[in-house]
């Protein structure tokens, strides 16, 4: 699959999503960028249609999907909202921000979509492409990231082509995504609000604007040990490339490539197979944002491991070391 470009002439642009939108009204699967990572979009209230996403992607069916829409106003037709979860939206929104919230009885979204849960993940993207999608469809749409399950999350169109290929009706192509990393997800269902999941918003910034801390568990907003995700990506073993995966290293090993991160290298950096620096100069936004094309490039490298350099968990840090972590988990 050629992802379609969308130039920045306004009639080819919405000739662009005027056929994105023909697509998801007949439950085809359309690819979409975000500021985050690229998308693989379905009508998030057409059952058919979402259980085309699980199948593109071997994702697991207990797994729920961000339904991403185009205004706080089309969220709250979703979810309910409560004075912390309006507070995050109306601050962090559009942004790599998505809040899981009970549902309310007006919402839309299939069952399929919340793997069954009585609440939605919801999240109001900040790309004026994909947003005209959903505005003019007129209804949410399902994005997880345009990769195989557990495979390493697309930044740029031509890696989500190579992901699922001809899986799908079309590829938009927004260009590189400027986050590069998914979303935070906050749990607003009770009277403290949960991280779920480190992304593109930190940690800090949302403390700051709540006035206290977030509370952060395992895989239960309750702290109970389900082994079944509340939010999407949250398996184990996640964002794998095919190469092993390892991680605070201080030396390099024969036929490991190396993921650096910082000015100061590993030892033995100098006979890596291959060598990507996430931010030469100790930068988490710019880390963040190559993190994802950066593992993909070394796992085509001819090495058997990934080793990565230690990086600090302040800030983004937290989301980087978090999907890291989940690359190199043990893969059933």
């Amino acid at each position: 699959m050629t992802p379609w470009p969308v130039p920045d002439e306004k009639a080819a642009r919405d000739a662009g999503i005027a056929k994105a939108v023909a697509h998801l009204a007949t439950g085809r699967l359309v690819v979409i960028p975000t500021e985050t990572v690229y998308g693989l979009a379905a009508d998030a209230t057409h059952g058919t249609a979402v259980a085309g996403i699980y199948q593109a992607k071997g994702r697991p069916a207990f797994n729920p999907l961000i339904s991403h829409v185009a205004s706080l106003e089309m969220a709250q037709r979703q979810g309910l909202f409560n004075t912390d979860a309006e507070r995050l939206a109306r601050a962090f929104w559009p942004g790599p921000l998505t809040l899981v919230l009970p549902k309310a009885h007006t919402a839309t979204v299939a069952d399929l979509t919340t793997a069954g849960l009585d609440t939605v993940a919801l999240r109001f993207p900040d790309s004026a492409i994909t947003c005209a999608i959903i505005a003019q469809f007129g209804r949410p749409i399902a994005a997880p990231s345009a990769n195989r399950s557990g495979r390493i999350s697309p930044t740029t169109a031509e890696a989500a082509a190579t992901e699922l290929g001809d899986r799908v009706a079309m590829i938009v192509d927004g260009g590189p995504c400027r986050v590069g990393l998914e979303s935070t997800i906050v749990a607003c269902t009770g009277e403290t609000p949960v991280l779920l999941r480190p992304g593109g918003v930190s940690r800090e910034a949302i403390e700051a604007l709540l006035g206290r801390p977030l509370v952060r568990v395992g895989q239960d907003v309750g702290g109970n040990e389900t082994g079944k995700p509340v939010a999407p990506g949250m398996l184990a073993s996640h964002y794998a490339p095919d190469a092993a995966v390892r991680l605070n290293v201080t030396d390099i090993r024969d036929g490991e490539a190396l993921l650096a991160f910082g000015p100061d290298l590993p030892a033995g950096a100098d006979g890596a197979v291959a060598t990507r620096n996430l931010s030469p100069d100790g930068d988490l936004v710019e880390a963040a944002a190559n993190l994802f094309s950066f593992l993909r490039a070394l796992d085509t490298a001819d090495c058997t491991t990934i080793a990565v350099a230690p990086i600090p968990h302040s800030g983004l840090g937290e989301a980087i070391n978090d999907r890291l972590a989940r690359a190199a988990a043990a893969r059933g």
